[in-house]
């Protein structure tokens, strides 16, 4: 079959490069449509802040008849781009129908404009944004997905595997019910060092009080995270426009920061599924959108919880300061039976972090879902080396 590679320039490409999901998807009852303007705001520079740093295009794929049957985008983080071994680009939002041609059509179109801009891999799929949206492909665990995180059809893996698509990590989401104990007494072990030094104190996050907390997540989060590969450090201002973001969706109850002498050093940060709710909107954050999820969030219909964010200070690392905040947040949660929240999911750990897959195992958590973030050299004969394990 022929096929057309079209570049996204018209607010007509664009609107198709949105709804070929929906084609796709038509008879997945699982699948949940994102939220057109998340999918959207990433292709915009007034709403994806990595423009200053980047450039991105998309294309759709047309088979012969003019039908839409493929879309993919292509992107460059000039930040991170040669800091791996190759000069290295990014790929994502991919969809296409069950046809290896018109998938390896897509990788072709991306590859030679990275390729062109001087880079000899690309990472796929991903996102032009930060790696807590839209990252990896689905391999294990065709669950309901949560807010803005990747499904596709199965035979996608096929696609990227035999194209040369090389695993570079894997992305793992853990679930657990909220009232099942199931905590081990290792964790309960650890814990008790931090119960019984005073120093030590838990707060629940205030809306009120949001610029405070955070000023405060982003104290942890540049001690914890900065080192880590492809993670930069976040301004004040940066801190401040993710907390001003989640104040509408934030629930006061599932949002625990850990303090010593009255500095922050911990934090563990959940959010409800508001997938549950954007299940019923079909991509459209509108009136009915805004009034559907509205009538989710005051009546509590929402009854699970995504773990979006977990730190710890380097200097309280290993003294239980992680499992003392867990189970400090089992007296509000686990152990109330009228609680809101029936279940945990424990989004985007990857393999490369073994201690934070230890512990969360400790707490009783189980694989549910498995991403993959896959690198492709351009060089046939270049083997990719894995990410690099957290020490």
């Amino acid at each position: 079959m022929n096929f057309a590679v079209e570049e996204v320039k018209t607010p007509q490409q664009a609107k198709a490069f949105i709804k070929l999901p929906v084609k796709i998807y038509a008879k997945d009852p699982v699948w949940i449509r994102p939220l057109d303007k998340d999918i959207e705001g990433v292709f915009h520079p007034k709403t994806n802040k990595y423009f200053r740093h980047g450039e991105c295009t998309r294309w759709i794929l047309k088979d012969g008849k003019g039908a839409v049957v493929g879309r993919i985008a292509a992107f460059i983080d000039k930040r991170t781009a040669k800091t791996f071994d190759q000069p290295t680009g990014g790929v994502g939002f991919f969809e296409c129908i069950d046809d290896q041609a018109a998938a390896f059509t897509l990788f072709d179109t991306a590859k030679a404009w990275l390729a062109d801009k001087g880079m000899e891999a690309m990472d796929g799929p991903i996102n032009f944004g930060d790696r807590d949206r839209f990252w990896g492909l689905l391999v294990e665990g065709w669950l309901p997905p949560n807010y803005c995180c990747n499904y596709n059809p199965p035979y996608y893996q096929a696609f990227f595997e035999a194209y040369g698509f090389q695993e570079y990590f894997k992305q793992l989401t853990f679930g657990r019910p909220m009232q099942d104990e199931g905590v081990s007494e290792r964790i309960h072990e650890r814990a008790s060092r931090v119960f019984n030094n005073p120093d030590y104190t838990y707060k629940y996050i205030s809306k009120k009080r949001h610029k405070d907390f955070a000023e405060d997540f982003r104290t942890v989060y540049n001690k914890a995270w900065v080192k880590h590969e492809g993670v930069k450090e976040m301004t004040k201002a940066q801190a401040q426009n993710i907390m001003k973001k989640l104040l509408p969706i934030m629930d006061e109850d599932i949002m625990i920061f850990t303090y010593y002498k009255d500095a922050p050093v911990a934090f563990f940060l959940m959010l409800p599924d508001l997938n549950t709710a954007f299940k019923h909107v079909n991509g459209k954050m509108n009136l009915l959108g805004k009034l559907t999820f509205l009538y989710f969030k005051k009546f509590k219909k929402i009854k699970k919880a995504i773990g979006i964010a977990f730190g710890v200070a380097p200097q309280h690392q290993g003294k239980g300061v992680e499992s003392a905040m867990i189970l400090e947040y089992t007296k509000k949660a686990w152990r109330n039976k009228d609680f809101q929240y029936k279940d945990l999911e424990m989004n985007w750990i990857g393999d490369f972090n073994k201690k934070m897959i230890q512990l969360v195992r400790q707490v009783g958590g189980d694989v549910v879902k498995t991403h993959i973030t896959y690198r492709k050299p351009f060089d046939p004969d270049k083997k990719v080396v894995r990410a690099t394990e957290i020490s």
